[in-house]
């Protein structure tokens, strides 16, 4: 069983009472901002936000807690068999709920991190979030931040981005990011798990990472958040 509970959000100063709801996908690889973005992205248009990144990091939560081996497809599949996931959106923060227990802090960590992109590779996993990510989104009103949100979750999304910065930039900010969080995470190593990461995004069989035709690039590389913002913002301002 999975379920994604969507509880909707009326944000103060939101534009929630004048726009249609539309289904908004924001891809990219990891360290250009995605995150972010979709969230004050969401709020400023009183969407609720979708981050697809947290279901695959709480099946990666439980393959790390039962000692599963991540990269056995059959091991991953069986473990679904008996999995509930619950996804909960509130106004401030995205709690992940893996068989009724709150993970949401917990897969956050560097060892869920590392497993996610490994489990999320696995076409099971993919085909078994594939339907709930759409039941989701089915009234709109959503901002959905991934890897495949517009090519392959979201295909007939109104409105599509894709973010992507210098690999330089990237990886400084990942860097940054896992600093502030508390990880002692030296740069080369974040160089290194970042090229890793990549490469398995952008090759997997399924649904690999990469720009919808019809979705509009921004590299974030020069930009500020509110600057990123700003250019999504008009984009689907032209939407409404």
């Amino acid at each position: 069983m999975n379920t994604i509970i969507p509880e909707w959000q009326d944000h103060s100063g939101s534009l929630n009472s004048q726009t249609s709801r539309l289904v908004v996908t924001i891809d990219g690889p990891a360290g250009v901002g995605k995150s972010t973005v979709a969230k004050r992205l969401a709020a400023h248009l009183g969407y609720t936000y979708l981050d697809t990144g947290a279901l695959y990091r709480g099946i990666a939560w439980k393959v790390n807690a039962r000692n599963v081996d991540a990269t056995d497809l059959n091991q991953v599949a069986a473990l679904l068999e008996t999995t509930t996931l619950a996804l909960h959106s509130g106004e401030d923060i995205l709690s992940v709920h893996v068989d009724s227990q709150d993970v949401t802090h917990e897969i956050r960590n560097l060892a869920v991190s590392q497993l996610a992109s490994t489990v999320a590779a696995h076409p099971p996993v993919r085909e078994w979030l594939l339907s709930i990510q759409r039941d989701f989104a089915d009234k709109g009103g959503v901002v959905a931040e991934g890897r495949d949100m517009g090519t392959n979750v979201f295909p007939h999304a109104q409105v599509k981005f894709f973010l992507d910065a210098d690999p330089e930039v990237r990886i400084n900010r990942r860097y940054h990011e896992l600093q502030e969080g508390d990880q002692d995470k030296n740069r080369d190593n974040v160089q290194r798990e970042m090229a890793i990461r990549d490469a398995r995004d952008r090759s997997r069989e399924v649904a690999p990472l990469f720009p919808a035709a019809d979705a509009m690039m921004i590299d974030s590389s020069n930009l500020s958040i509110d600057q990123v913002l700003a250019k999504m913002t008009e984009v689907v301002a032209a939407h409404l």
